[in-house]
């Protein structure tokens, strides 16, 4: 099975991204992900039934024991002429729990990590990654058009399973 492991964003940020991401599909035909806002803890990755009962352990026992801090969202970025985002900041103390997330994460054998995955991402929340290229200067300026300066929480690490073509909750973990 595919899964993938995010923070879901709420709120006033969340909805503005989800009127970009609509309004950017229908005036440039830009796509998004199947997922609302939120960004990625660990990016999707293939396991079968009983590695996932151990990853869900993990984050049981993490929901526990650690509390929600606050992040950030100031303004948009992007990488190279692809993905238009909202820049994600966290707190020092939520960097430090996702950081120990990962930690504990990195712990299971058998759940493969990329490069630009892990502690030093760049933490962020698309709003399109599909067909960008071909207007992406009007697009940038659409978005950038604007005002983005939100309050948000590192507050959840959400489990997401895929099914029929579309990401399906699985569970969702809320830190305190």
């Amino acid at each position: 099975m595919r899964y993938v492991l995010v923070c879901n964003i709420n709120g006033e940020a969340a909805k503005l991204n989800s009127k970009l991401a609509v309004d950017l599909k229908y005036k440039f035909n830009a796509g998004r992900s199947k997922l609302g806002a939120h960004f990625t803890i660990k990016a999707p990755f293939e396991t079968d039934e009983k590695n996932i009962i151990e990853l869900k352990n993990i984050l049981e026992k993490f929901q526990n024991n650690f509390k929600s801090y606050e992040m950030s969202i100031n303004g948009f970025d992007k990488f190279r002429e692809d993905v238009i985002y909202m820049a994600v900041k966290p707190s020092k103390e939520a960097k430090e729990v996702h950081d120990k997330l990962i930690d504990e994460l990195k712990k299971l054998p058998w759940l493969e990590w990329k490069r630009n995955e892990g502690k030093d991402k760049i933490f962020h929340c698309t709003i399109v990654s599909k067909r960008v290229r071909e207007n992406f200067k009007e697009i940038w300026d659409y978005v950038n058009k604007h005002e983005c300066n939100f309050k948000s929480s590192f507050d959840n690490i959400t489990l997401y399973k895929w099914e029929k073509n579309t990401w399906i909750l699985d569970e969702s973990y809320k830190l305190q």
